[in-house]
């Protein structure tokens, strides 16, 4: 679960899985501050990433659920997001995790356990 990524290998997954791309210099940053996050491998490549980060306090929140296009729709997602809010539960002190999604997610998030509420969402970035 906790076992640092090929941070290289990680950018290419984002990059097959959302476009643009990445060389994976800002992932150890991102990870160093993580509560946590899951991967899925089939062998040796990384086929799924989910990240936990958390406040510092109560709440936590999934970021970036990313499987790899081939292996979509295979429940890899579904897993790795189990896995990740299981190790959430795992965590003293923490009550909450906090997911946003576009409503084309809502059914893979139900599935996942989460009940959907109103949200708000800024964009800071042009």
């Amino acid at each position: 679960m906790r076992e640092w990524p090929d941070l290289p290998e990680l950018a290419r997954l984002r990059s097959l899985a959302w476009g643009g791309t990445q060389d994976g210099t800002r992932w150890a940053a991102v990870l160093e501050r993580s509560l946590t996050w899951v991967t899925a491998h089939d062998a040796d490549v990384l086929v799924g990433f989910v990240n936990v980060a958390w406040d510092g306090g109560v709440h936590a929140f999934l970021l970036d659920t990313t499987v790899h296009p081939d292996w979509q729709r295979r429940g890899v997602g579904v897993g790795l997001v189990r896995r990740a809010a299981q190790a959430a539960r795992e965590h003293r002190g923490l009550e909450w995790l906090h997911v946003d999604y576009e409503p084309h997610l809502t059914d893979f998030y139900a599935a996942c356990g989460f009940t959907p509420t109103p949200a708000g969402l800024l964009r800071l970035a042009p």
